[in-house]
């Protein structure tokens, strides 16, 4: 006698994902199983999950304005530019807080799990551990390189030991392509200023 219950309340969890901004994690997914009870999920790790709801992305500039106090906060207590910060997690993630790359790195600023591990970061998909992190990381970087930001970013890429042996960008597709998007979000923030 509960189930019916249940749905509606699903139904209404699922309703007041669309309506409420920011409550929305991603895609909502349904199915009815052989019981009649509907089940929800963001998730879809199931076959029988089929499309409800599609939520729309976050656009980077509501994603900036989300995190702006813990990039300004970082900034400060490292040292760093907060544009090059911002133009780094762009580059790195597209502001996506939960973004795995194929070589395992994760969260906004994309930090390696040992990297992770060195910066006492628990958790990297924790928007501030992440931030606050990967903006430790950078500045020690920026240190090492003599605040030349081209070649902390080369470094944050490829790390800061080929950078050294190639004594400028290591001549490494990706790491080329990397220096020169971030530089460029960086210059885009700045005009925005």
């Amino acid at each position: 006698m509960q189930w019916p219950k249940f749905r509606r309340c699903s139904a209404a969890v699922a309703l007041l994902m669309v309506l409420v901004p920011g409550v929305t994690q991603g895609d909502i997914y349904r199915f009815k199983d052989e019981n009649g009870v509907w089940h929800f999920t963001n998730v879809k790790d199931d076959a029988r999950y089929r499309l409800y709801i599609r939520t729309r992305k976050t656009t980077s500039k509501a994603y900036i304005k989300k995190y702006e106090g813990i990039i300004r906060q970082a900034a400060e207590q490292f040292h760093v530019d907060p544009l090059l910060i911002k133009a780094v997690i762009k580059a790195e993630s597209d502001f996506d807080h939960r973004a795995v790359s194929h070589k395992g790195a994760q969260g906004l600023m994309q930090l390696m799990p040992d990297t992770a591990n060195e910066l006492k970061v628990e958790d990297p998909f924790d928007p501030e551990e992440n931030i606050y992190g990967g903006t430790r990381y950078l500045s020690r970087l920026l240190r090492r390189f003599h605040n030349d930001k081209e070649r902390a970013i080369a470094a944050y890429n490829a790390g800061p030991e080929l950078v050294e042996q190639s004594g400028g960008i290591p001549p490494v597709p990706e790491t080329r392509r990397f220096v020169e998007k971030v530089m460029q979000y960086y210059r885009q923030f700045r005009q925005v200023r």
